[in-house]
């Protein structure tokens, strides 16, 4: 396969996308399934932001295409993405740019109830951002129900186990 795909796990705090990323992970390595992994949120993790670019999406994709540069110069077609909007449209254009303007994309939005997300993040949260991340997780939530495009595969993860919600993500690659 010479094509680049990508998987977008995407979804509001709380939600389960680094879980599920490395669950997907784990069942394609079960599978001997080559792919490569990158948590889209500790790529641009840069304080303060740059002046130019206050959102970080500069930082962001520059460090995309060049940790994919390393995966594909040793082979690697199918990657593995966990970022909060990663599965916007706009966003599109950094995958192409990083990866190759044929790449295949792949959009997985994770839901969950506010119920379900505050349980999981009042277990996550120890220290002083728990109201904060609580009042984000619900603006992300109704951008991404509003603004998701339509071939973007939704998957609920109330009261479902990481497994399940990996195999569902899964299905939508056809990966394995």
């Amino acid at each position: 396969m010479d094509r680049a795909e990508v998987l977008l796990i995407g979804g509001r705090a709380g939600v389960g996308k680094s879980t599920v990323g490395w669950e997907v992970s784990a069942r394609l390595r079960a599978a001997e399934v080559a792919h490569a992994v990158i948590e889209g949120d500790f790529m641009g993790q840069v304080h303060p932001a740059p002046v130019d670019d206050p959102h970080r999406a500069a930082v962001t994709e520059r460090n995309l295409a060049a940790v994919w540069g390393n995966y594909a110069s040793l082979g690697y077609r199918r990657l593995i993405y966990t970022n909060t909007v990663s599965v916007l449209t706009e966003a599109a254009g950094m995958f192409e740019r990083a990866m190759g303007a044929d790449v295949r994309i792949v959009r997985v939005l994770l839901t969950a109830t506010d119920d379900t997300v505050a349980d999981r993040l009042k277990g996550r949260e120890l220290g002083s951002e728990l109201e904060r991340e609580l009042a984000v997780s619900a603006r992300k939530a109704r951008l991404l129900d509003e603004r998701a495009p339509l071939d973007t595969v939704r998957v609920a993860t109330d009261g479902r186990g990481v497994i399940d919600i990996a195999r569902d993500v899964l299905a939508a690659t056809g990966w394995a």
